[in-house]
């Protein structure tokens, strides 16, 4: 299994010193993950990144820091809810004479969910952290923004409370995605080092919203282009570079099904976490900079990258797991 299938990159601010690893794994160990209790909703904390109990909860990989976030959720339905709150108001009218105000339906609904919670389902995800603590990057395993929050927001709590506060921004370029992404596709020649593959995601960001995707399909076709002249624009594309690494970049400048093509594939197996990591963090660590060469270079912190013409706030996919 992949030590990492999505990343989003965040530069972390050049003031921040990090900690000594010794008190950040010991603050780790205390705020190990525990399942969700009977009525508890959610349940956050770290995991050991190498999947062994009780093993250490950061590793230092040739100075990448790799971490690992559990989360749990328990989910009740909402239908069963608003059913069982619907018969409680019923009762209380018929029993009462009255129908309960907002404020009672409000805590009548809190108690239904407390109720269930027992017999909720839980669902359980997990995304790695990769601190490369030399160029002052932290990469998040998730496939949105909405997903990296989640990791980011106990991370920095973490980092907080032993005095190393962490300030970031996520990685942005003086061109955006989708327009680079547009130009490599109607000129049809990919950035140096990097090869256009055959999946592709093209969206109308008027009020149409319409949606054009090609799978396993070429992408040399003049439609593509005439589709571009319309108004829409690329927000998935597949790609390789130098034949190593191949993903599907974002318009947010996520990476997404990330594969390592030229590695054995029975190194992992018989070497476990450590070239699983050294490996990755190797090949990663090479692409980055190349793929923010070839979208105008990287932004100084903080600065977004520049708007596709057009453009609106893509909304946020469901959080993806980094496995």
């Amino acid at each position: 299994m992949p030590l990492f299938k999505n990343l989003i990159a965040y530069r972390i601010a050049p003031e921040w010193t990090a900690p000594p690893l010794d008190q950040l794994e010991a603050e780790m160990q205390r705020l190990a993950f525990q399942p969700c209790g009977a009525t508890q909703e959610l349940s956050v904390g770290w995991l050991p990144p190498r999947g062994e109990d009780h093993g250490a909860m950061v590793e230092n990989v040739g100075g990448h820091w790799i971490m690992q976030l559990g989360i749990e959720r328990k989910a009740v339905p909402g239908g069963a809810v608003r059913q069982e709150l619907e018969a409680r108001c019923k009762a209380i009218e018929a029993s009462q004479g009255r129908k309960p105000g907002r404020k009672e339906k409000a805590e009548l609904k809190e108690e239904i969910i407390h109720t269930f919670l027992p017999r909720a389902f839980s669902k359980r995800s997990s995304h790695r952290i990769w601190v490369d603590v030399e160029r002052g990057l932290l990469l998040v395993g998730a496939g949105s923004t909405r997903a990296a929050e989640a990791v980011l927001k106990p991370l920095g709590d973490l980092m907080a409370d032993l005095r190393h506060v962490l300030s970031l921004s996520l990685l942005s370029t003086a061109t955006s995605p989708a327009v680079a992404m547009a130009h490599w596709l109607t000129s049809r020649e990919a950035p140096a080092g990097f090869t256009v593959d055959r999946d592709l995601e093209l969206k109308n960001t008027g009020e149409e919203r319409s949606v054009v995707r090609y799978a396993r399909h070429t992408l040399e076709l003049d439609e593509i282009g005439q589709h571009i002249q319309e108004g829409k624009l690329p927000t998935q594309l597949a790609m390789t570079w130098e034949g190593k690494v191949s993903f599907v970049l974002t318009e947010a400048l996520v990476l997404k099904k990330i594969e390592l093509i030229d590695v054995d594939k029975n190194l992992g197996k018989d070497n476990g976490f450590d070239a699983d990591a050294t490996i990755a963090t190797a090949e990663l660590s090479e692409l980055l900079p190349q793929l923010l060469l070839a979208l105008g270079g990287e932004q100084a912190f903080g600065v977004p990258s520049a708007p596709a013409p057009g453009a609106v706030t893509p909304s946020e996919e469901t959080a993806d797991a980094d496995f």
